[in-house]
């Protein structure tokens, strides 16, 4: 285990304009025209930013505006507890799940399982090879899930990048048993069209669904067709994984023509992703309820039969959301926080060019009863601290601190680090603690920072794509009501009710 050299406190200053002008030309991209997902298998080399803005970030850093390179800083209520390295799985970092005592983290490498058991002093249990961006994942009782989003040469762990224009290729979800958590065993294996960036999982009694979600087609792919507008469902009978099969693709975004009836994109919305899928979706299942964040569009919709869920309510934000990343519900499912990876992830847009309203979170009130329901926006969320035009900072994924009456939130923002915030006025968020590093690089715009940021049993526990694994405890008042909530397993997608009680609201009777 290893701690900063220098984990002080220290409140920051906003930077001036100039030290946080960023250049949104600076992309790290991959896959298709288009579309600027997270980074991809192997993602483009760091690209060095103006010679002024080097000036600038020195000179923000020299007056305390931005942390020094790599130094932590964080608020008052936030102590660092931990953090591993990167050891045997050299690949960016990625997603988070949890069971027991046990934290699960992706890395495009592969996979990796703690215990955290001692939050002050993770041990390593194992360490699985197996290639294939991005490696979501998520776990059900003794099974494992990891999500492939590039295309391979088979559906092994041993397998080499091929092109996907090659009918041979194979791009899909992975099932490991994880019975012997020294030992994962890797059982079979769901070809799915376009690959699975992501997944969710949909429990049931005697199978868990899945959710794969995946976009950006090509006529070229003979395995990933236009439009593409919907997202495949996986079913995973619990006593018999390997026969794991895909069971439908139910269409999400019905319309006539090749492009299906999503959002166009450019040129009729510039600026704005072209939905082709979902990049990320998020159930509540004691609620029956699902929310979809598809590229350029937000909906929710009923998975009251997991097989066939039904679209409730769409929205778009054309003058603001260009990337519909992620979503969460709140406590209660009256509200739900989107968020928007302007830059796909690998850009600098946490400064005062971009502004508050671009890259950020968009907070909806969910109005009306089941299938009349509808999403209203309320306010956009983005953390007020700037960063230098060398660190790639937008909203990415984070989970509820689940505390009665309140609606709180533990988010990742890459390198602009990790934020806890409070939406209960949905019209008047604000950011109650922080936590983060300064740039890796203060001359050349490198992609680093929590790729997720989730509350589990007490603790924060954070996946940095390039510095590891963070431990952090928060201290406060208002959040600390949720240190007596325990979860046997979390997967933050398929979100839980963390409150017994509130499973009696019929809100969602139709």
């Amino acid at each position: 285990m290893t701690l900063s050299n220098n984990p002080r406190t220290r409140r920051r200053r906003l930077g001036v304009a100039a030290a946080a002008a960023g250049l949104l030309a600076a992309l790290i991209t991959a896959g298709p025209a288009g579309a600027t997902p997270d980074p991809g298998d192997n993602p483009a080399s760091p690209e060095r930013v103006s010679q002024s803005e080097v000036r600038d970030a020195k000179r923000a850093i020299a007056n305390g505006e931005i942390p020094g390179q790599d130094e932590i800083v964080h608020s008052d209520n936030i102590e660092h507890l931990a953090n591993i390295p990167k050891d045997a799985l050299p690949g960016t970092n990625s997603d988070l799940a949890f069971q027991g005592k046990y934290a699960f983290a992706g890395n495009y490498d592969g996979f990796r399982i703690f215990d955290i058991s001692n939050p002050k002093a993770p041990k390593t249990v194992s360490q699985v090879l197996c290639p294939g961006s991005q490696n979501d994942i998520s776990v059900s009782g003794n099974l494992l899930f990891l999500s492939t989003d590039s295309s391979r040469s088979d559906n092994s762990c041993a397998s080499t990048s091929q092109s996907a224009t090659n009918k041979d290729s194979w791009e899909g979800m992975k099932v490991f048993d994880i019975s012997d958590k020294r030992n994962p065993k890797y059982v079979s294996a769901v070809e799915t069209a376009c690959g699975s960036h992501t997944h969710t999982l949909v429990p049931d009694r005697k199978n868990v669904y899945v959710y794969v979600s995946s976009y950006s087609p090509l006529a070229a792919f003979p395995d990933c067709q236009p439009p593409h507008d919907g997202i495949s469902v996986i079913k995973v009978p619990k006593k018999a994984p390997q026969n794991a099969a895909v069971v439908g693709f139910p269409v999400l975004f019905p319309g006539e023509g090749p492009d299906g009836g999503g959002n166009p994109g450019g040129p009729t919305n510039p600026g704005v992703s072209k939905t082709t899928g979902c990049h990320d979706i998020t159930v509540l299942p004691s609620k029956d309820l699902a929310a979809g964040a598809c590229m350029g569009d937000g909906i929710l919709f009923s998975i009251k039969d997991p097989e066939r869920p039904k679209v409730i309510d769409r929205v778009q934000d054309n003058v603001n959301f260009a990337f519909w990343h992620s979503a969460t519900f709140n406590q209660g499912a009256k509200k739900i926080v989107f968020t928007d990876e302007l830059g796909g992830g690998g850009s600098a847009t946490c400064n005062a060019e971009v502004g508050p309203n671009r890259g950020a979170n968009g907070i909806y009130d969910i109005v009306g009863r089941g299938d009349k329901s509808k999403l209203e926006f309320r306010s956009y969320f983005k953390i007020p601290r700037h960063q230098a035009s060398t660190e790639n900072c937008v909203a990415h994924n984070g989970s509820v601190i689940p505390v009665r009456g309140k609606d709180l939130m533990v988010q990742a923002w890459y390198q602009g680090g990790i934020s806890v915030w409070d939406f209960t006025n949905s019209s008047r968020p604000k950011e109650i603690g922080y936590f983060e590093r300064g740039p890796i690089s203060t001359t050349t715009l490198v992609g680093g920072g929590s790729w997720s940021a989730y509350y589990y049993n007490g603790y924060i526990y954070s996946n940095d794509m390039a510095k590891g694994f963070d431990v952090l405890k928060l201290n406060d008042r208002r959040t600390d009501p949720a240190k007596k909530v325990r979860l046997h397993e979390l997967n933050v997608q398929t979100q839980p009710d963390y409150f017994d009680d509130d499973r009696d609201d019929d809100r969602w009777d139709d």
